[in-house]
């Protein structure tokens, strides 16, 4: 009988967490229970310890399970799972790695698959034997015809042996790849895009070279390409290829662009691809995976999220937690809407410089149903305050285009919540909340009614 600890990058969501659990106590064959779901944050005299407890699950195998905050520096997965009595550390194993999405294959065929699979490849350079998994925690309906794309993805996810959750598949189609030229094939006999370079893969007896573009800006930063390379790459080692790998068509004009430790770099140097025409640079992966997260306006505006959402009417209508996955609008109706980057009609204007096109979104926006209050929260470091303060200004057109026509609230509150500092008090009134480094919650009389209600029942529980 152990703790189980998930650490994560990410908001924790109770459906997510449920799967998590249930997945690792059905591999094993332990019997549990799990009955209304809830993460809680653990409070040590009247201070916030950091940690999350995920309550509602009965196991005579798990003594508690507890979620931590933590970050990682290049190509993270969203969860670790470790099963063990105390805290982990970088010496400790974990024994699942999940990478969580809400992206189907209807929204982007590269976000949903190629951007992320180089973290299942990355990871491996630190636990070798560790399970893994593709979560698609789906928010909306997904497409009945999979892409080419997709199913290429997918296969290559398979041969690297990911296990996909949360997604229907017909195992007819999605196999792992059989042998070396099964995904060759595969991958040249794909549709080519309208514009750009084509990936495409050739064989011979001097190598297999790969054409992709892998330039941006003048830089080695083409994520989607860098993704699809890399898992390319290490599946045509994972299916015995040990000669040459060799980028072409890269488009990267010199040394200088190829950089010396953007993942691609660090991944190359460890399953060996080669540049054509370039070298790539000498580096080494750093000895820690991950750290504990103690830095990150997010642990204020994911601390918010929790505590409203779990002990104050409040419903989460979006969220973007700062280097969390972006979420959708939830409307009156409970339908689920990507917004645009852009102002309608105004991408190119934004395209020749006019930065005022955008539209600008909180990090955090809550509904509280009892008060019929919209709050829009700007999450920021305490140094960075002033700047969050600054940025409230931006959100009348998310307000007058989304928010207003569908929630008709009788009041739209703007405020700021801050993570960090030794302080006690807040001095600024845009200020609704402060977490300082200590753990202490810290609000003003006017702050939001619903994170005085949410702090007061919180601490009345303990």
């Amino acid at each position: 009988m152990k703790n189980i600890w998930l650490l994560t990058e990410e908001r924790p969501k109770k459906e997510v967490i449920k799967q998590i659990l249930e997945k690792f106590l059905s591999d094993f064959g332990y019997k549990f229970e799990i009955e209304d779901l809830k993460i809680v944050p653990l409070i040590n005299n009247k201070k916030f310890t950091f940690t999350y407890e995920v309550i509602g699950l009965k196991s005579e195998k798990v003594k508690k399970v507890f979620i931590k905050s933590i970050s990682g520096d290049s190509s993270f997965v969203d969860f670790l799972l470790f099963y063990q009595d105390e805290m982990p550390d970088n010496n400790s194993v974990p024994l699942y790695a999940i990478e969580e999405t809400k992206t189907d294959d209807s929204e982007s065929r590269n976000t949903g698959v190629y951007q992320r699979c180089s973290k299942f490849v990355f990871i491996e350079f630190y636990y070798p034997n560790i399970k893994k998994i593709m979560l698609y925690n789906l928010q909306i309906k997904q497409k009945e015809q999979p892409t080419p794309t997709y199913i290429f993805g997918t296969k290559m996810l398979l041969t690297l042996g990911v296990e996909i959750m949360g997604k229907q598949l017909d195992y007819d189609i999605f196999k792992p790849f059989k042998n070396i030229d099964e995904l060759i094939e595969q991958k040249n006999e794909m549709a080519k895009p309208h514009y750009g370079i084509p990936v495409k893969i050739n064989k011979n007896d001097n190598g297999i070279f790969i054409s992709a573009k892998l330039e941006k800006d003048g830089k080695l930063t083409h994520d989607p390409n860098i993704g699809m390379t890399s898992i390319i790459s290490s599946c045509l080692r994972r299916l015995g290829w040990v000669k040459n790998i060799i980028i072409k068509e890269h488009n990267l004009l010199n040394q200088n662009s190829v950089g010396t430790d953007n993942k691609f770099i660090l991944i190359a140097n460890q399953i060996n691809i080669k540049l054509d025409g370039l070298e790539i640079p000498k580096a080494n992966i750093k000895d820690n995976y991950w750290k504990y997260e103690l830095n990150q306006e997010k642990l204020a505006t994911i601390f918010l999220h929790l505590i409203c959402e779990e002990f104050a009417n409040a419903k989460i209508i979006y969220e973007n937690h700062g280097g969390c996955e972006r979420g959708y609008f939830i409307t009156s109706e409970e339908n689920y809407i990507a917004l645009p980057k852009y102002k309608e009609g105004q991408r190119k204007r934004y395209k020749k410089g006019n930065k005022k096109s955008i539209i600008f979104i909180p990090d955090l926006v809550i509904y509280d149903k009892v008060n019929n209050e919209i709050i829009n929260i700007e999450g920021k470091v305490f140094n960075k305050r002033k700047n969050g303060i600054k940025e409230l200004k931006n959100f009348k057109y998310l307000e007058k285009t989304y928010i207003e026509p569908d929630y008709n609230p009788s009041k739209i509150i703007r405020t700021v919540a801050v993570y960090g500092s030794d302080k006690t008090r807040i001095a600024e009134s845009k200020i609704g909340f402060m977490l300082n480094q200590d753990g202490e919650m810290i609000i003003r009389n006017n702050s939001p009614r619903i994170f005085k209600e949410a702090i007061k029942i919180l601490l009345s529980n303990q």
